[in-house]
């Protein structure tokens, strides 16, 4: 069984993004069945996420990612039906073969019960998608030692996560895919928690906040290029979980 995750970019309005959540979760996701998906998920810049302003947005001119959509195969090489489902959205699309670690999932943190809701329903609260790249001239295995080792189990204890997913990138599936080398899913109770930097930062006064932030900031400089970080606000889909 791989992951392999299809990231859709497009013009990033509320307006654009429920319509194409609708033809996600209506057109595309049986189609992916059909073309031999084990599971589904997808995740969408749409009206009820976009009260969440995104933590690291692309710089002004730049298109952002406005979907990412999951798909679980028994072989990376069978896509030609997933990707002629993706194609005909009309939107630049790029797929990445992936190694999937389900850090933190609903029910695990204090912040969320167990998941009780039906497949392809909206997940409660709202997902940040975050592209992310090794920092130049840092090591592989020094960069997996401070991305899971370290900044997992601090932004856990400073921020209020329902869910995490690290997706590292084994590589892409096109050669024109721009190169990427980590996707990160991070769930949250709501809109507001992630509008608001006392509640995405677990603060309760301006001193606690301030040492909050700037112990994130020495942790995820450390593991990442921040320049070019870019991160995106999503409603979540789990249309065909893997039992």
């Amino acid at each position: 069984m791989e992951k392999l995750i299809y990231l859709v970019w497009g013009d990033g309005t509320p307006e654009s993004g429920d319509a194409l959540r609708t033809r996600l979760l209506e057109e595309t996701a049986p189609r992916l069945v059909d073309a031999g998906a084990r599971g589904i998920g997808i995740n969408v810049h749409d009206a009820e996420a976009a009260p969440a302003p995104s933590p690291a947005p692309p710089p002004e001119g730049e298109e952002g990612h406005v979907a990412e959509v999951s798909v679980w195969l028994d072989c990376y090489e069978r896509t030609s039906g997933i990707d002629a489902a993706l194609d005909d959205l009309g939107l630049r699309t790029s797929g990445y073969l992936v190694v999937e670690s389900l850090y933190d999932d609903y029910g695990t943190t204090p912040y969320a019960a167990p998941r009780d809701w039906e497949d392809g329903a909206r997940s409660p609260g709202v997902l940040t998608v975050a592209l992310i790249h090794r920092p130049p001239g840092l090591g592989y295995r020094e960069w997996i030692r401070r991305w899971h080792g370290t900044q997992s189990p601090v932004s856990g204890e400073l921020q209020p996560r329902t869910r995490y997913v690290r997706n590292e990138v084994v590589r892409p599936l096109a050669d024109d895919a721009p190169a990427i080398d980590g996707i990160v899913e991070e769930g949250w109770p709501s809109t507001e928690h992630v509008a608001d930097p006392m509640r995405f930062f677990n603060a309760s006064t301006p001193e606690e906040l301030q040492a909050n932030v700037s112990r994130m900031l020495d942790s995820v400089s450390a593991c990442l290029d921040l320049a070019r970080l870019r991160s995106a606000t999503m409603s979540e889909y789990l249309v065909r979980p893997l039992s």
